[in-house]
């Protein structure tokens, strides 16, 4: 498929090609299950893998893009100046660690605080999701191949698919009743987690996407994927982009009434948005909640 022009199409075959050389790295890694697990201040799990999978991006873009700030992980912030990469060399060390192959490199270019590249490269799942701004989202194994991304037309949140990951930052943000109220109006909930819930948003096979607590570098990749697919992407109190320190992203149908929803304290918003009721729920096809554990 051809890919709409970009002014970011350059930026976006070097993000390509990093993650190539990344994907044989970690894929090495993650296949001799050969490393030491450490934790981190904050209680998260880092392993050499991420640390060196870090370094081969740091250095490639280095070499390439000199001039570029770069913010990742691992190694923090280096350089200065408008355009600035923004690296999760391992989204999901936690499941990359147990031997779950839902993990993935995250390669983003932010200009001018906005997100405008990213790459979303899963070797263990065999999967690819990127995106430039103007440019669309686009999703298979290499830029040659790839077929574009576009999201649901879902417009109530009772016939949603809704995304997760956990229900520990819910609870630390003040807003625990309120997503569980939210996971028991819409069609089917499921915890995919991490960049996954994301990216399958873009793909239009979930309608809503949240979590509480993210970084810069969880996040940043996303935007672009999911909004060039016909989405939103804001933070939980709406602000558009990745600097809310959370985010909800959505068909951009359902953006508002997910908003509402999960609002602090908020008094049943999705009741005006079609979510479902006792009276007019069918008991033939009651929701398919919450049916996995969080990746």
């Amino acid at each position: 498929m051809n890919h709409r022009t970009s002014a970011y199409t350059e930026d976006l075959r070097l993000a390509h090609m990093i993650a190539d050389s990344v994907d044989a790295q970690t894929m090495s890694f993650f296949q001799s299950m050969d490393f030491e697990v450490e934790t981190k201040p904050d209680l998260t799990p880092v392993t050499e893998a991420d640390r060196k999978a870090e370094e081969t991006i740091r250095a490639q873009l280095s070499r390439v893009r000199g001039r570029d700030a770069v913010y990742g992980e691992e190694f923090g912030s280096s350089g200065s100046g408008p355009r600035r990469w923004v690296i999760d060399p391992i989204d999901g060390t936690k499941n990359f660690v147990r031997g779950v192959p839902v993990w993935a490199t995250l390669i983003a270019l932010v200009d001018h605080g906005e997100p405008v590249v990213g790459v979303v490269s899963a070797p263990a799942l065999n999967r690819r999701w990127w995106a430039a701004a103007g440019g669309g989202a686009y999703t298979g194994k290499s830029l040659a191949s790839a077929r574009q991304l576009g999201v649901s037309k879902v417009s109530t949140l009772q016939d949603a698919s809704f995304s997760y990951s956990s229900l520990t930052g819910w609870r630390e943000i003040g807003r625990i009743h309120n997503f569980l109220e939210m996971t028991d109006s819409v069609w089917r909930t499921r915890a995919y987690g991490d960049f996954w819930s994301y990216c399958m948003v873009a793909e239009g096979s979930v309608d809503v996407a949240a979590e509480p607590e993210l970084e810069l570098y969880d996040m940043a990749a996303l935007v672009p994927i999911v909004t060039e697919a016909g989405g939103r992407f804001t933070s939980l109190d709406g602000e558009p982009g990745c600097s809310g320190g959370n985010a909800l992203a959505t068909n951009g149908l359902l953006h508002e009434a997910a908003l509402g929803a999960l609002a602090p304290d908020s008094p049943t918003p999705w009741s005006d948005a079609g979510s479902r009721s006792e009276e007019s729920a069918d008991p033939e096809s009651s929701p398919d909640t919450a049916g996995s554990p969080a990746l």
